[in-house]
């Protein structure tokens, strides 16, 4: 049975963005993508503090895990909206891109270290994994998002709904 496309358009009597029951797991995936990056500016910024605390060189590995958090979390409000979505695939892989860097920069560090009664590579080794939750959610909207543009986008155009869009 071939694909057919048309079929899943949608027509001009139904609204772009769908009903609320579709928009629940769109939603619920952009706020666990926006706790899990809170997560991880609390995981990271803690070594941040501590280090101008006491004076001391903050390495940059943390303020690039910081930053992509803070990217993470205000990208997470701003395409929470499904036509943003549909637009906005890109950006998941931009973001999806940077979590995948920074999964295998702290992964690198500490996958395989030995936590042995050290609170801050134990703290660290958990920051990996939410790391890794971050860059799968992140994924999984960037496919949703070239689905819903690929499948989806097609229709009529705005002002006289003569044309193919």
């Amino acid at each position: 049975m071939a694909f057919n496309r048309a079929k899943f358009s949608r027509s001009s009597s139904t609204s772009s963005s769908g009903s609320l029951l579709s928009k629940l797991p769109l939603w619920v995936l952009r706020f666990l993508q926006f706790v899990f990056a809170i997560t991880v500016i609390g995981l990271y910024a803690q070594d941040l503090r501590a280090a101008d605390k006491a004076g001391k060189y903050s390495d940059s590995k943390w303020g690039y895990a910081v930053a992509v958090g803070v990217i993470g979390a205000v990208s997470s409000l701003l395409l929470a909206w499904p036509r943003l979505t549909m637009w906005g695939w890109g950006w998941d892989l931009v973001v999806f891109i940077l979590f995948t860097a920074l999964f295998g920069l702290f992964g690198n560090l500490f996958i395989h270290e030995r936590a042995e009664g050290l609170r801050g590579v134990k703290r660290m080794k958990n920051a990996v994994w939410i790391d890794l939750i971050n860059m799968l959610l992140w994924f999984v909207t960037a496919i949703y998002g070239m689905i819903m543009f690929f499948f989806f986008r097609g229709g009529r155009s705005l002002h006289t709904g003569r044309a193919a869009v």
